[in-house]
């Protein structure tokens, strides 16, 4: 399923593929116009992180290595 830009004020939020298969190791990612929220799948009302686009594919990038 693609996932481009939402709105603020309703993100999406996709689980990453490499989460453990239990459920208690999961990092949610929404993208956003100004970047990309990431949040604690675990606690979802807790505050969450955001980061610029380029901040992210470096990340992503880097964790493939």
């Amino acid at each position: 399923m693609p996932v481009g830009p939402q709105p603020d004020s309703e993100p999406v939020w996709f689980k990453s593929s490499y989460s453990g298969g239990n459920t208690t190791e999961c990092v949610e990612a929404a993208f956003l116009p100004e970047g990309v929220r990431i949040r604690d799948s675990k606690a979802p009302d807790y505050p969450s992180l955001t980061v610029s686009a380029s901040a992210w594919a470096w990340f992503v990038d880097a964790s493939r290595r």
